[in-house]
């Protein structure tokens, strides 16, 4: 009953679920409320009507396992780079146990020049627990790579429901009009944030504005 509700899920992003999934789900399932933040100190917050409008954060260097996708679609490319993660926590790595989960999980994203469209290629990066941050388990799938990332100071916006590229570009474009005209972030690079699994309807994310340097 768990696998045919997740092939629902997947067939809404246009992704086959194998059947192989079936246990990477299951154990998935089991450990659903044991979910460790990736760690960051808050640097500041805007308020509007008494909510944190956006923040800015600090994440410290550390290690991510990352897969690359360029599907026709977002939520394809990430779907596909999270069942491969999702295989990698639950035991095809080298210290063949289950790691355990983070959140969030990373989905970094280019606009085209003109920024209208999202480039096809999507890095999906999840955030090996503190336990493994030293040494940490070798995929078994050579697509997976685990890489230490620098720190990364970011401003976050909240927002819920589907990630698809319309809504993303929405979001995108409404944060620019919050914050006004300012050259301190990225233009052409950004980061989705994904809090919960997308089978939840109005599930918690954040768009990523990156700090230069």
């Amino acid at each position: 009953r768990l696998f045919a509700h997740w092939e629902a899920v997947a067939s809404t992003h246009r992704v086959s679920l194998p059947r192989d999934m079936a246990g990477p789900i299951a154990q998935m399932a089991r450990h659903s409320q044991a979910r460790e933040p990736v760690p960051y100190v808050s640097l500041s917050q805007q308020g509007k009507c008494e909510e944190a409008a956006y923040e800015e954060r600090q994440y410290p260097a550390g290690k991510w396992a990352c897969v690359t996708k360029g599907e026709p679609m977002y939520e394809q490319s990430i779907s596909m780079s999270f069942m491969k993660l999702m295989r990698y926590i639950c035991k095809e790595n080298s210290a063949g146990c289950y790691l355990g989960m983070t959140v969030p999980v990373l989905n970094e994203i280019h606009l085209t020049k003109d920024e209208t469209e999202l480039e096809r290629e999507v890095v999906t990066a999840y955030y090996l627990p503190g336990e493994f941050q030293q040494n940490p388990p070798v995929p078994v799938d050579p697509e997976i790579h685990i890489i230490e990332r620098a720190p990364l100071r970011v401003i976050t916006r909240i927002f819920y429901g589907m990630t698809t590229e319309e809504t993303i570009l929405r979001e995108i474009s409404l944060f620019w009009e919050l914050l006004g005209s300012t050259d301190t972030v990225l233009r052409e690079t950004y980061i989705v944030a994904s809090y919960e699994n997308p089978s939840i309807p109005q599930r918690r994310n954040e768009i990523w504005f990156i700090c230069r340097t």
